[in-house]
């Protein structure tokens, strides 16, 4: 799958030339460096990265860089956006025809490990962002849970999963997402253990309260305390 974002409005995320080359032949070249720039600024990290080391990894000329990019930032931002759509549209497509929100969670937390394997250099790519543009650092975790709240919510609404606030649930989800995709596909760069995705499963269907007892839902005395 192409890792050039799908715009409609012609422009890219600066609001400057099209994002999208007139020919077939500029599309090519424009993925390409986008492909190099993700294997770059995943290697070596995006500071040390060079544009020549980009254009040299693509295989087209300086000039051929700065007819898509303006510069080493701008196709940093744009390789954050497309792999954050990538993502996104990972796992849409695989929860499509799940009967229930437990199976959904399943296709979609599946696809995005294998997208994680597939993609060893995503993880390093995504943290270094906080710190090259941290504005395209947060807009990239806005725009995550967006389509995820929408099928959580209407899971709650026919009662397939208690009802919470949806921004905050999808936000926990991402977060056990991450952490297990850090832990087995990123450092290890093999596939997650079946007993490793058992257990985080079984902890998304029934939490940490063991069976057949009521989680207290009381609040804390001292919030201070949280955590003690």
């Amino acid at each position: 799958m192409s890792l050039q974002r799908r715009r409609t409005d012609g422009m890219n995320s600066r609001g400057g030339a099209s994002a999208e080359p007139a020919t077939e032949r500029g599309r090519q070249s424009r993925q390409r460096i986008l492909e190099a720039a993700e294997r770059v600024f995943g290697e070596k990290g995006y500071f040390p990265a060079s544009i020549t080391e980009i254009t040299r990894g693509a295989g087209v000329a300086q000039g051929t860089f700065y007819v898509h990019f303006k510069s080493k930032r701008e196709v940093f931002n744009e390789l954050l956006e497309a792999l954050g759509e990538r993502v996104r549209h990972t796992a849409a497509a695989a929860v499509v025809g799940a009967t229930n929100r437990v199976e959904a969670e399943e296709r979609g937390l599946k696809a995005y490990f294998d997208f994680v394997n597939e993609h060893p250099n995503w993880y390093r790519i995504v943290r270094q962002a906080e710190f090259v543009d941290a504005a395209a650092f947060r807009n990239y975790y806005r725009k995550l849970p967006s389509g995820y709240q929408r099928g959580l919510r209407a899971a709650m609404a026919r009662g397939e999963i208690r009802s919470t606030d949806p921004e905050t649930l999808a936000f926990c989800l991402m977060g056990v997402a991450d952490l297990i995709g850090m832990r087995w596909p990123y450092w290890t760069g093999q596939p997650i253990p079946r007993h490793a995705f058992d257990a985080m499963m079984r902890f998304i269907q029934h939490g940490i309260v063991p069976a057949g007892r009521q989680a207290s839902t009381e609040p804390r005395p001292d919030a201070n305390s949280w955590g003690t």
